[in-house]
């Protein structure tokens, strides 16, 4: 068993792909427009499995991947936090926090401890952002940072 992908709706495609790829970085790699069943699903990769992503395809399928699944007739897909959250090992978390932070993100869970950040996507899903490698020395404004809104 190996794992693929985890799918998550989204009710708008342009904010997700700009959250996903321009604000967190991650590329498209696949993408299926069904027009019979009015959906379009997209497949994204985070910048460093890039060797994985193209390993995986000689296993028949490319992994790991982030599959944003957008069906074109509205639908309220509400605020369930029942799947949890996505993480992802980032190479500074105090830098990607103010990157993100200053492209109109929420830091919604502050990297007070130097490792670990909570943030949310467009349509509410948790994502985690752990350092990589060791916790960085707690520094200001994190380290004072409140916990704002849910994470």
């Amino acid at each position: 068993m190996r794992y693929l992908h985890t799918m998550l709706r989204v009710s708008n495609l342009d904010q997700s792909l700009d959250f996903y790829c321009n604000k967190l970085g991650m590329k498209e790699v696949r993408r299926i427009v069904n027009d019979q069943a009015r959906f379009t699903l997209v497949f994204l990769a985070a910048p460093d499995d890039d060797g994985l992503v193209e390993e995986s395809k000689q296993a028949g399928r490319a992994a790991p991947l982030l599959e944003l699944t957008y069906n074109w007739d509205p639908e309220e897909l509400g605020e369930s936090r029942a799947y949890g959250h996505l993480a992802f090992e980032v190479d500074d978390i105090y830098e990607t926090c103010a990157r993100l932070q200053k492209a109109g993100v929420t830091i919604n869970r502050p990297p007070r401890d130097g490792n670990m950040a909570f943030i949310r996507s467009p349509d509410n899903q948790s994502v985690e952002l752990l350092q990589k490698g060791e916790a960085l020395p707690p520094q200001e404004p994190w380290k004072s940072a409140p916990n704002v809104g849910k994470w």
